[in-house]
């Protein structure tokens, strides 16, 4: 009998980001074109507002996701117990091209958040990138847009 189970992969190897920020669970693909995360709306995520994912916290996982593309070029796949993965990157969006909300996920739901990389400048020490971004679960779309982010090695 075949195991119908996916092997997701840690975001921690392509994020330094730890609880309660953090709003991705696994990536369940990665390349440096694409990425497809997973992240469960959970009651305890400190971006709940009236039983659903705030707007706030979704633009959060969206980033995240996003980030991970860039991230991949600072982080070991396989990272030593002494660093835990986490290179000592600064991460942040510096700017939000165009974010359409059009519904907000309850508690309960798990959201499967897809970026594509549109452009990006890639040097040792930092990197600027133009991310496409999708949220939803099945035939929900929760969020779609386009942002900018920047990564610099610390």
């Amino acid at each position: 009998m075949m195991n119908s189970e996916k092997a997701y992969i840690d975001i921690k190897n392509y994020l330094p980001h730890l609880q309660p920020m953090l709003m991705v669970d696994a990536i369940e693909h990665i390349c440096l074109e694409r990425v497809l995360t997973h992240f469960e709306i959970k009651a305890d995520c400190i971006f709940i507002e009236d039983n659903c994912l705030s707007a706030s916290g979704l633009i959060e996982n969206a980033a995240q996701t996003c980030s991970s593309i860039s991230g991949q070029h600072y982080f070991d796949k396989e990272p030593s117990a002494e660093s835990q993965g986490n290179p000592g990157i600064l991460g942040f969006i510096s700017s939000i091209k165009k974010i359409t909300i059009h519904k907000l996920p309850e508690i309960g739901t798990k959201i499967q958040t897809e970026a594509n990389l549109v452009a990006q400048v890639q040097m040792p020490e930092y990197s600027i990138c133009t991310l496409k971004v999708t949220a939803y679960h099945l035939d929900t779309l929760f969020l779609e847009g386009e942002m900018n982010l920047f990564l610099q090695k610390n």
